[in-house]
Formats: structure tokens, sequence, C-alpha cells
């Protein structure tokens, strides 16, 4: 086992998790989506190709097998732990603004379908080329630009529709 390889994958996980964190919308089942990508990736490692990069590799592995998950919940329904079922517990509102903020859009980001979902953060959060997101996926660049499009207009209507202020784009 390389301990190169080891270090560059040890330098992805922060991307890894806020990746997972994108398309699962918790914090619980988006480490244990990192978990198994990082398994299958040391398991795998010989398959990687040093040529590309990895991180392109890494969230092919992490999507699979959120997709992979997915499936499977929604064949056998949604699993809920017996800890997670208590009464409801009283919730405090953020004294901040910005915690306020950021949960709104956090919301609004898990109320878009995945597949806009996952295009959005992997080309507005990890600054991900078109090309690079449309290899990563499987689709043509075309796809990933209406995806995308489509993405922001929806979470666009979503914070206008909860009353946030939208930036609005000024030529």
């Amino acid at each position: 086992m390389s301990t190169a390889f080891q270090k560059d994958l040890l330098a992805e996980l922060p991307h890894l998790r806020r990746f997972a964190r994108a398309l699962t919308g918790d914090s619980a089942l988006a480490d244990d989506l990192v978990q198994d990508c990082v398994e299958r990736a040391l398991k795998k490692q010989h398959l990687y190709d040093a040529s590309r990069p990895l991180r392109a590799w890494l969230y092919a592995i992490l999507r699979n097998n959120h997709v992979s998950q997915w499936r499977r919940a929604s064949h056998f329904g949604v699993m809920t732990n017996i800890d997670d079922m208590r009464g409801e517990e009283p919730v405090q509102e953020p004294e901040q603004e910005q915690g306020l903020s950021l949960a709104l859009i956090s919301e609004a980001l898990d109320r878009l379908p995945l597949q806009q979902r996952e295009v959005l953060v992997m080309v507005s959060l990890e600054e991900m080329s078109y090309r690079e997101v449309a290899e990563l996926i499987g689709v043509p660049i075309g796809t990933v630009m209406s995806r995308l499009s489509r993405a922001r207009s929806t979470l666009h209507a979503i914070l206008e529709e909860r009353g946030t202020p939208v930036l609005r784009v000024v030529k």
C-alpha cells in the first residue's frame, strides 16, 4: 500500500465530507458514506490511474456508493433507529443570522432533486469544471449545464418562497 496514495487520500477527506453532506443532507450518513468510500478506495487502489485526478476518482466512488444506498433504501423502505424515535425535543432557534441563513440554504439544497444537487455542489462548491462533472457522472456537458441551470433556478425559487433575500446578478 502506497504511503503517497494514503497521504493524497487523507488530503481529499474534507472535500469528500462536504460532497457527501450535500448528497445525503445528514452529517452521520455523510460520515458513513465517506468511510465506505475510503474503504473501497483503499481496497481498489490498484485500479486507480495516477494520470487522472484522485478527487474525481474518489467522487465517482462516493457517488456510486450513494446511488447504490439510495436504490437499496427505496427498495426496502426507510429504516429508523429506535434512538431517533424519541419524542419532540424543544428546538432552539439560531441566535446568529449567519447560522439561520446557512440552515435555510442547507434545507433548500436538500429539497433539490439528487441529480441537480450533485451537479450544483460539484460545480459551485467543489469548483469542478463542467467537463470533469460530465465525465464523473457519465452524461454530456450540455446535460450538466442544464441540470446546473435548473438547480440554480429551483434553489432561487425555494429561497424566495421562504422570504430569504437572494442576490441578483447585475449586468
